[in-house]
């Protein structure tokens, strides 16, 4: 069992870690009428070719259910953020596809964002504690055996 000082210290992990997902998200909604799953759809497919990824691949590599990410997906369709078409190799597959008010809103979305993670994280921290971040986080991936974000674009 863990002591009560390791119970201490997960706990308060875990509800500064909502806190600051609740004020990133928070932020984000206000500044760009994006939801959180709005811009981690479009920040998957922004960065993948042609703009365009299939629906099983995207709800995979944003760690979502199938039945979440179709929902969702229709929420943002509504609002021409995305377009979903059948896969022309796969009778049972989607394309799903960020169209240009997507795109846009995503770009717009990514200023305020990224000034938010700043101003709510990282101006928090020194370096030396961004760096032990850095290390504690890698070394919680390879416990739970899963692959860190892919390091950014140069």
């Amino acid at each position: 069992m863990p002591t009560r000082e390791q119970l201490r210290i997960w706990r308060d992990y875990i509800e500064t870690a909502q806190v600051l997902r609740t004020r990133l998200d928070s932020r984000l909604q206000s500044e760009s009428s994006l939801s959180s799953g709005d811009y981690q759809v479009l920040l998957a497919l922004t960065e993948a070719p042609q703009y365009t990824l299939r629906s099983a691949e995207l709800a995979a590599l944003i760690g979502w259910e199938r039945s979440r990410l179709s929902h969702h997906l229709g929420r943002m369709e509504k609002r021409h953020l995305i377009r979903r078409v059948p896969c022309t190799d796969d009778v049972h597959g989607v394309d799903v596809t960020a169209t240009d008010t997507g795109r846009e809103s995503f770009r717009a979305g990514s200023v305020p964002h990224l000034r938010a993670v700043r101003e709510l994280f990282i101006e928090a921290l020194s370096p030396q504690q961004l760096a032990n971040l850095d290390d504690i986080s890698a070394a919680l991936q390879r416990h739970l055996g899963v692959d860190g974000p892919p390091a950014p674009a140069a």
